[in-house]
């Protein structure tokens, strides 16, 4: 079965916008990688995590900040499919 993405975001925040684009850019990228991208509104402040399955790949706690897309897109192509390009996203 193919990985489910979980980004859960602080409603409260107003994060919700953030997140939805968030779950598009992945879904565009990963269409035939993912099984499909969940939208959690948490039941605490300030949260906003994204994990794979049950594997958190970011924490906006722990780094103190958000993701850049690029950045996102590269940790999760890196558990789902190491050998992915994402072309103009990928590392230099």
């Amino acid at each position: 079965m193919k990985p489910k993405i979980t980004i859960e975001y602080c409603p409260k925040c107003g994060w919700l916008l953030r997140s939805a684009w968030m779950a598009q850019e992945l879904l565009t990228t990963f269409t035939e990688d993912i099984h499909g991208v969940l939208l959690h509104p948490s039941e605490f402040s300030g949260r906003f995590s994204v994990r794979i399955d049950d594997q958190v790949i970011f924490d906006r706690k722990v780094e103190g900040r958000f993701p850049e897309i690029k950045e996102l897109k590269q940790l999760v192509r890196d558990v789902v499919n190491p050998e992915k390009s994402l072309g103009h996203s990928d590392r230099k």
